[in-house]
């Protein structure tokens, strides 16, 4: 049995003899400790072996008589004198390999003034001998080692492609494992207050940064659901255009693309709806097929059983309803009547298909590696939002970051303009506009009865959320968490529907253009000045046919709306008491290289802003800069070839040399202010630049974004609107040297993928 003596009690010998008896007594401790260490492993055997323990009591007498001897004061502890069974287990840091208890009570060494750790402890082993090593609580949260594969909580996590990098992320993306480091935004909000633009420009700023963003949006999949119009002929075609089976219908397409029509997957969508234990096909949907069900692991019963017991737990008054059959071959009415409450079938269609949204939305952050996911939806009620977030916790554990996101309205035009916009969409496409206005403020009636707009609950339970008032107006932040989180609100703090031009061009021709050179820093040469000059007349050509649009525009708009209408009211653009529209300012941005002020000479700063910023300028080619590509294929053929592979992911070598991450990241406080100005802008940039913002602002695929063919001689026009970015493009002509619209353009790789 191992008896532990406490430093204090040991008797201290005179200062004459100090040496000797220390190393005495040192010597005698070291032979007690192997004796007590021995005794008690051979009667914790003999336990085992025999009931009979006299001869084990017997031993204890005989070391605690010898220890008596040694240590007086020993005798004299009546911890000393417990069995191990009643003594405390000593709790604290130790750095030894043998027996801790011994090892404590024999070491002169003094104790650590240090706070204990809260994550190790001293436990015993479960066979009444004390440990022989340290032994890490098992109740304890662990911190896994930061190479291994083993999930763990990060509370957060800076991630950025392009300027960080890790061993378990090596391009600076957020790794599948980092759960705490990925972000659920959940939408709040009554219809037609703008969450569906909120949504697609978030995710195309997330998009553009690299950090795999989609939408998943209820209303599309509730449309499929209870059959729309053409619902089946649409699904069709949309699996053909895919050419495979994508196991997650979203808005957001997996390369970073925002496709704004968006996409449903007809597989997952749910044909058959359970009421009252037996399922009612949604007309216009395709069947699942036998083979199908096999495949994901279910049978009809099987899934029959699932979608009861789900929905008789989360909605137990729903599924006790009876509700007649819809007839055959037709599709249930989607008017106001359809969210109504006492319709208990939408209701419960509505329910499923919101569920298995925020399903696939999971499979996507979870499984699929995405780092942000945005469930589109009203989630109006508090009752919803808990049931999500229940959803959630259950599915992905607590580390998973939930930001609600509420879009409200209060000002009663862009009210009025939202809602007029809402009769162009699928619900209520080629019906007549009075009725279809009519029955969309009916709906949103049926929908206010039960709404509960974010604010007590969430700030009671610590929940993260942003409520944002007309579309931006005014913005109200509760505990923003984690860099996702930081970076949706900071970007939501910059943006606006104020009416407004963006244009972009690259330079004017240059000396370095005609020699093939790239980088540099030259100056235009005679073209180069021929169409700085043509730029500033358009320009100014353009400004005024843009007032005068705006100004008929406000003619033929009212609120409310008169007979002869064609454009909702905007009320951010409004005319004086003398019917003029304000004069927008107008700003001319360019490079801080010759060729792009040069380029900008020509417009008088008395009409326009203008200013030089180093983020515009081109690309850094490091130690090619001055070089041709041909150049570089013969002299650099492996950096050649390095970068023909993976033009996004390429960085040139040699101080300075950047990538086109870098110009993205370099990029973003431009594009914020973009977002948040309501001027006119006129962006005289280089190829990259010209790439990297036209990539942005029309929502393009990350591995188009270095390959883009934007030629000397083009201008872009971006004028944003509430459904998204309005796009033109201008050629210019040398001979008349004037800017010609390019009808139905798009834009392309370029056939040079050198360039």
């Amino acid at each position: 049995m191992p008896l532990i003596c406490d430093a204090d009690h040991i008797l201290k010998p005179a200062h004459s003899t100090l040496s000797t008896d220390l190393s005495r007594r040192q010597s005698q401790q070291s032979e007690i400790a192997k004796i007590v260490m021995m005794s008690n492993a051979n009667s914790t055997e003999q336990r085992r072996e025999t009931p009979d323990h006299d001869r084990d009591q017997a031993n204890v007498t005989s070391l605690r008589h010898h220890l008596d001897k040694t240590l007086p004061n020993g005798a004299h502890n009546p911890e000393a004198m417990q069995p191990p069974q009643a003594r405390p287990l000593p709790v604290q840091r130790f750095a030894t390999t043998g027996n801790i208890g011994s090892s404590q009570a024999m070491n002169d060494t003094p104790a650590t003034t240090a706070p204990n750790s809260p994550r190790l402890s001293v436990l015993p082993n479960g066979n009444g001998s004390p440990p022989t090593e340290l032994t890490v609580d098992a109740r304890l949260p662990i911190r896994q080692n930061s190479g291994s594969s083993t999930p763990r909580i990060r509370p957060t996590t800076l991630d950025i492609p392009g300027l960080t990098k890790s061993k378990v992320s090596p391009d600076g993306r957020i790794a599948q494992r980092d759960v705490g480091a990925k972000l659920v935004i959940v939408m709040v909000g009554l219809p037609a207050r703008g969450k569906s633009y909120i949504t697609k420009k978030l995710a195309r700023y997330l998009n553009w940064l690299q950090h795999d963003t989609k939408i998943f949006n209820v209303g599309e999949r509730r449309r499929v659901a209870a059959g729309g119009p053409n619902t089946l002929e649409k699904t069709k075609s949309r699996e053909s255009q895919s050419g495979h089976d994508h196991r997650h219908s979203t808005t957001g397409a997996p390369s970073g693309i925002i496709n704004q029509r968006g996409s449903i997957d007809a597989s997952n969508t749910p044909a058959a709806i359970m009421l009252n234990g037996e399922a009612v096909d949604a007309p216009g949907t395709p069947q699942r097929s036998n083979a199908l069900e096999a495949s994901n692991g279910q049978s009809e019963t099987g899934k029959k059983e699932n979608d009861t017991d789900h929905l008789d737990a989360t909605f137990p008054d729903l599924t006790k309803v009876s509700t007649p059959e819809m007839p055959d071959g037709d599709h249930m009415d989607q008017s106001a009547n359809f969210f109504d409450p006492a319709n208990k079938k939408a209701a419960l269609i509505r329910e499923q298909v919101a569920m298995d949204t925020l399903d696939e939305l999971l499979h996507y952050i979870l499984e699929d590696n995405g780092s942000v996911g945005i469930l589109d939806a009203t989630n109006s009620t508090l009752e919803r939002r808990k049931v999500i977030m229940k959803h959630i916790r259950e599915k992905a554990g607590p580390e998973l970051n939930v930001l609600f996101l509420e879009s409200r309205c209060v000002d009663e035009q862009l009210l009025e303009s939202n809602m007029r916009l809402k009769l162009s969409g699928p619900d209520y496409k080629d019906k007549d506009p009075v009725a279809a206005l009519a029955d969309f403020k009916k709906r949103v009636v049926i929908y206010e009865k039960a709404y509960v707009p974010l604010g007590d609950y969430e700030e009671a339970n610590n929940m993260p959320y942003i409520q944002m008032i007309d579309v931006g107006r005014k913005i109200i932040s509760h505990q923003i968490r984690g860099f996702l989180s930081a970076q949706a609100n900071y970007y939501l703090l910059n943006f606006n529907l104020a009416p407004r031009q963006i244009w972009i061009t690259r330079h004017g021709l240059s000396m370095d253009n005609v020699s093939g050179k790239i980088g540099g820093d030259s100056d235009l040469s005679d073209e180069g000045i021929r169409y700085a000059r043509s730029l500033t007349r358009f320009v100014e050509y353009a400004r005024k046919e843009w007032d005068m649009k705006q100004l008929h525009k406000v003619q033929n708009s009212h609120f409310p709306p008169q007979p002869g209408d064609t454009t909702p009211p905007n009320p951010h653009y409004q005319p004086n008491d003398n019917n003029e529209l304000p004069q927008k300012s107008f700003c001319v941005w360019t490079s801080m290289l010759k060729r792009s002020v040069q380029t900008a000479q020509f417009f008088d700063e008395e009409e326009y802003d203008i200013k030089q910023m180093r983020m515009l300028d081109e690309l850094n080619a490091g130690q090619m800069e001055g070089l041709t590509y041909a150049s570089i294929a013969n002299d650099h053929p492996d950096e050649y070839q390095l970068r023909k592979k993976d033009k996004l992911h390429y960085r040139y070598p040699g101080p300075g040399g950047e990538g086109y991450l870098d110009i993205i990241n370099r990029l973003r406080p431009v594009i914020v202010e973009l977002e948040r100005m309501t001027d006119h802008c006129l962006i005289v940039g280089h190829r990259s630049i010209a790439r990297v913002l036209l990539a942005y602002f029309r929502g393009l695929n990350r591995n188009d974004v270095a390959d883009l063919d934007v030629p000397i001689g083009m201008l872009y026009c971006l004028e944003p609107k509430p459904y998204g970015v309005e796009f033109k493009a201008f050629r210019w002509d040398k001979d008349s040297e004037w800017f010609y619209e390019q009808p139905n353009f798009e834009l392309k790789r370029a056939e040079d993928d050198m360039q």
